[in-house]
């Protein structure tokens, strides 16, 4: 059973994080166009999950499922679409997750609003602040269901998106 654990900021994820953009790009080599860093781990001062979100933005998805094994030796789970048309997704580590890589094929709509939410929650702390809120009150009323924890953040993420993606494209013109 996954148990909900939301954490304060830790400046090493960022270096967890570089550790993971090492080996991607060793396996996806000339495939990738670019990787980020998302999620709450990705905000400064947000208190998240322990998991870090990689966003790795591909040239062919379907090209993404010839490097299943090479995911798995390093740990990862190869989990298909997982829920997102276009995507690829894998995860390390099972109940104790430490890492979830996306990824999109150059162009996703996906791309934008992953990036739109982290800038606009850096540049927004206020913002950032009730959604580390939010987050902590879940996690302590849902510490073992975390399918309740995700719904209850979705209204919060949903109106957040839109203004974030609505600022991002005015702020990246």
């Amino acid at each position: 059973m996954r148990k909900v654990e939301v954490v304060p900021f830790n400046e090493g994820w960022s270096v967890m994080f570089e550790e993971e953009v090492r080996k991607m790009n060793t396996i996806f080599g000339n495939e990738i166009v670019a990787i980020y860093h998302i999620g709450s781990t990705s905000i400064p001062g947000m208190y998240a999950k322990p998991i870090i979100d990689i966003l790795v933005e591909v040239k062919d998805i379907e090209s993404v499922d010839h490097y299943n094994e090479q995911m798995s030796a390093i740990g990862y789970r190869a989990m298909g679409e997982h829920g997102i048309s276009g995507r690829r997704f894998f995860c390390k580590g099972e109940d104790e997750r430490t890492h979830h890589v996306h990824v999109f094929k150059t162009g996703s709509e996906h791309i934008t609003r992953h990036l739109a939410f982290k800038e606009y929650m850096i540049a927004h702390p206020k913002e950032a602040k009730a959604y580390s809120e939010l987050k902590q009150r879940l996690a302590k009323q849902f510490p073992t269901d975390m399918k309740s924890y995700i719904e209850g953040k979705d209204p919060f993420i949903k109106e957040t998106e839109k203004k974030a993606l609505e600022w991002y494209s005015d702020h990246n013109v």
